[in-house]
């Protein structure tokens, strides 16, 4: 554990660690708050979710002063933190000599990750516009007043879940995976593994096609197109399926599509990572323009 130790223990990776405790405390804080409005609601005592007589203060002097020693606190952590700790400054950059492994800044490793199993202009351009657009799109696709102004799981439990998955199993975890797993020739090393420069890894990457026996491109051009086309289907038989329920009635048929689609798009990158780790399988769709 030596080798994760060392890494753990660099400057730049201090703040991902403390970013990593940060949200698992408020996630737990949130899960604990979430819970006690619950049994509340089960009680019928709506009248105490907000607690109107115990979280209510006034900005001025109370507020403002909370925030005023949160300042002075946050300056002094950063003032022992630069002294303590060297700024994580490199040699001037030598184009004879790169970096191994060469790693983006923290808040892009995610993207960097998803380059190992898709083409780049699908990590770097179609899924980051999808992320941008679907953030967007939440205040429309969401209507359900419930949750606003308290925490709650009961109420909320589809889009709480779906957050809590896409942004932690996914991103944070692209992120954790990309700091601290992958090392030269971004290779995955266990985090007891030391980081050996001179590492080969004998991977045969098939295509889905190949994985099934085909050969013609022509065949697997339309095999890749069933594939893809079938997988984004289940979103419309799962629109006829359960048409009548209340989840679907409230959504309408316009915005369960766009729900669906950016549900199916999330679900696309474990369901490839899990290909790509079991099955090496590097491309789904094979066209002559773009690869899936």
């Amino acid at each position: 554990m030596d080798n994760l130790m060392l890494i753990l223990g660099k400057p730049d990776n201090i703040p991902i660690i403390m970013m990593l405790v940060l949200f698992g405390f408020f996630t737990w804080l949130w899960w604990r708050e979430a819970r006690k409005n619950d049994k509340l609601i089960r009680e019928g005592r709506y009248c105490e979710l907000q607690a109107e007589n115990n979280d209510r203060i006034f900005t001025w002097p109370y507020l403002a002063r909370i925030e005023f020693l949160a300042a002075i606190l946050v300056m002094v952590i950063l003032t022992v933190w630069s002294i303590v700790l060297d700024a994580p400054l490199e040699l001037p950059a030598n184009p004879a000599k790169t970096p191994n492994p060469s790693k983006a800044p923290w808040y892009f490793l995610g993207l960097q990750e998803m380059l190992v199993y898709f083409d780049p202009w699908i990590a770097g351009v179609i899924f980051p516009t999808i992320i941008i657009v679907g953030l967007m799109a939440i205040p429309y696709i969401d209507r359900n007043p419930k949750g606003n102004g308290y925490y709650t799981w009961d109420e909320r439990k589809f889009a709480i879940s779906t957050f809590l998955f896409g942004f932690f199993a996914l991103w944070i975890a692209l992120i954790f995976v990309g700091t601290f797993l992958r090392g030269p020739g971004w290779n995955f090393f266990a985090p007891w593994d030391y980081w050996d420069p001179h590492k080969v890894v004998a991977m045969v990457n098939v295509d889905l096609h190949q994985f099934f026996g085909i050969r013609s491109s022509v065949v697997a051009f339309l095999f890749g197109g069933f594939v893809v086309t079938a997988y984004f289907a289940l979103g419309v038989l799962y629109y006829y399926w359960k048409k009548k329920t209340d989840f679907v009635q409230k959504l309408g048929a316009a915005r369960y599509g766009v729900l669906a689609f950016l549900f199916l798009c999330m679900m696309g990158l474990p369901i490839k990572m899990l290909l790509r780790w079991l099955f090496n399988i590097k491309y789904v769709w094979i066209t002559p323009w773009f690869n899936i």
